[in-house]
């Protein structure tokens, strides 16, 4: 790790985060934590009070096999948090169903230090660990870190809709920035920040670029190392915070490969040897955007909750100082500390498994979600007539009804229903629609509707929903421009994002049928090619 510090970015903080004082009831709390000190000041509860004498959970063995082919017995191991305080104990209920520090546990907050510095590899030595409630609660401090009312954000094209719900009724504004299959474009972005005066004349320019890097919600794609390097010294150039969003991160798969060209599913378990775990990681997965960060600039949002659960609702951040402090007063004052039962039965959990043991469980969870990507995957295949993409469509794949593949003429490019890629992480299928040939269209682009292709959308929604698919259109993921504004999408498409992440095979393969009659019926294709 580089020992450069991070830079002095305090000129990006809100009135609101400026603005804000540490609570005096926290001094209080550290004197109280001194050797000897008799407190009569804390309104503190007794623990005899507490109703709670010991947790004890079975749980899986970190190398348990939990791929959804496996037909062996997972293994588990038992784990207990109890109420008594002691010094070789010092993750116990008295502590954690107490009011404490908004910094949180001590022990897991060294952990997950250890942890982003061996896997995440900040490129600045000064980096700090702050848990949060997941990461909706993160990216929600995030913005009142930063943002003003009518300020602009940078986000995706398509993007998280509950990231836009929090800053849209404070009178901020998205600012797009065009994708393809491998995420927002360097160049886009580049060309929003560079015209800014002149697009946007009288206004601040952006100064924080919201980005889910890894399966992105809800097209499935993730930034390669070089794009994001390219990002990164963008934001460097225009001065701009990256909130790096990245549930999915562990959840990083290999290259899809059709059923017709594969063998098996093979393990991608490493082994034992720590070395070896860092390595074979490391391998694995594309290097975040913090590992690139020299300066500080990245605030990174981390979660359990793609990997042990979201009903823990834990996650930290990793960031410099500054941010790390100024957050820190505003959770005094808004969420305290996050939920003492999830931190203890997280650190328990942990700490027995340790650090190696952790990183096995994540390549089962990336073994779990390989497989599970390419069944749903496998099912288009099976049940559309699939080719790969001609020239000028920004996916690897395109669809046709099965059966009509063979019949298609030189040009199929105007003839196909979608295209898609198979995504290198996540949980997300993200399918694009040709409605330039659908029946109905150019019927409803006549009419003078403002939104054709959201209308159309909608009425090939409701059709699945008749047909006992339920999908999430693209509508749903449109930038919010400002009040009552909306980005009108590229003419004469439509998105359904697809999840592949808790059906069965079975239900998937039911699902993919269903979707395959409404689109055959949708646009008369039986027709279309007579």
């Amino acid at each position: 790790m580089s020992s450069n510090k991070s830079i002095d970015l305090s000129h990006h903080l809100n009135t609101l985060s400026r603005s804000r004082v540490p609570s005096p009831l926290k001094y209080v709390v550290d004197y109280m934590n001194q050797p000897g000190m008799i407190s009569l000041a804390g309104g503190l509860p007794h623990p005899s009070a507490f109703p709670y004498n010991t947790v004890n959970l079975e749980v899986y063995s970190p190398d348990a096999d939990i791929a959804p082919t496996s037909t062996k017995a997972k293994t588990t191991m038992d784990i207990s948090v109890t109420k008594d305080v002691s010094p070789d104990r010092p993750n116990n209920l008295s502590v954690a169903l107490q009011y404490g520090a908004s910094t949180g546990s001590k022990s897991l907050s060294l952990f997950l230090h250890d942890f982003a510095k061996r896997v995440f590899r900040p490129a600045y030595s000064d980096f700090q660990v702050l848990l949060h409630f997941g990461n909706t609660d993160g990216w929600n401090k995030v913005v009142n870190l930063f943002c003003e009312s009518g300020d602009y954000i940078l986000i995706e094209e398509h993007t998280y809709p509950s990231s836009q719900a929090l800053w849209a009724p404070m009178g901020c504004r998205g600012v797009p920035v065009s994708m393809d299959k491998d995420g927002i474009i360097p160049d886009a972005l580049e060309c929003v920040l560079q015209e800014w005066e002149d697009s946007h004349p009288g206004t601040k320019r952006p100064h924080l670029l919201y980005i889910v890097p890894t399966g992105q919600n809800p097209t499935g794609s993730t930034i390669p190392v070089e794009r994001k390097k390219l990002i990164y010294d963008i934001c460097v150039k225009y001065d701009v915070i990256i909130c790096e969003d990245d549930p999915y991160y562990f959840l990083q798969m290999p290259n899809y490969t059709p059923a017709s060209d594969r063998c098996t599913h093979e393990s991608v378990l490493p082994a034992q040897d720590e070395s070896v775990i860092d390595e074979a990681l490391l391998d694995a997965l594309v290097p975040t955007f913090v590992s690139l960060d020299y300066q500080g600039r990245v605030i990174r949002l981390e979660t359990f909750s793609k990997t042990m659960g979201p009903g823990n609702r834990l996650g930290y951040f990793v960031c410099n100082p500054l941010f790390s402090e100024r957050l820190v007063r505003a959770s005094e004052v808004t969420t305290q500390a996050p939920a003492g039962w999830s931190q203890a039965i997280v650190e328990e959990h942990l700490k027995a498994w340790k650090y190696e043991g952790y990183i096995r469980w994540l390549f089962g969870l990336r073994q779990l979600y390989t497989i599970r990507r390419d069944w749903l995957c496998d099912l288009i295949f099976s049940e559309f007539d699939v080719l790969p993409s001609p020239d000028g469509i920004p996916h690897d794949y395109i669809a046709l009804p099965k059966g009509h593949g063979k019949r298609m003429d030189a040009n199929p490019k105007s003839k196909y229903i979608f295209s898609f890629s198979a995504p290198k992480g996540g949980m997300f299928v993200w399918v694009q629609l040709n409605l330039s040939n659908h029946p109905k269209f150019e019927g409803i682009r006549a009419s003078g509707e403002e939104y054709p292709e959201e209308k159309l959308e909608t009425q090939i929604w409701m059709e699945l929903i008749r047909e006992k698919l339920l999908l999430t259109p693209g509508s749903f993921y449109s930038p919010v421009l400002g009040p009552n504004q909306r980005m009108k999408r590229e003419k004469g498409v439509a998105f359904f994002r697809l999840a592949f992440s808790f059906e069965t095979r079975e239900d998937m393969e039911k699902g993919v049928k269903r979707m395959a009659r409404v689109f055959e019926r949708s646009w008369g294709f039986a027709e279309l090619l007579n």
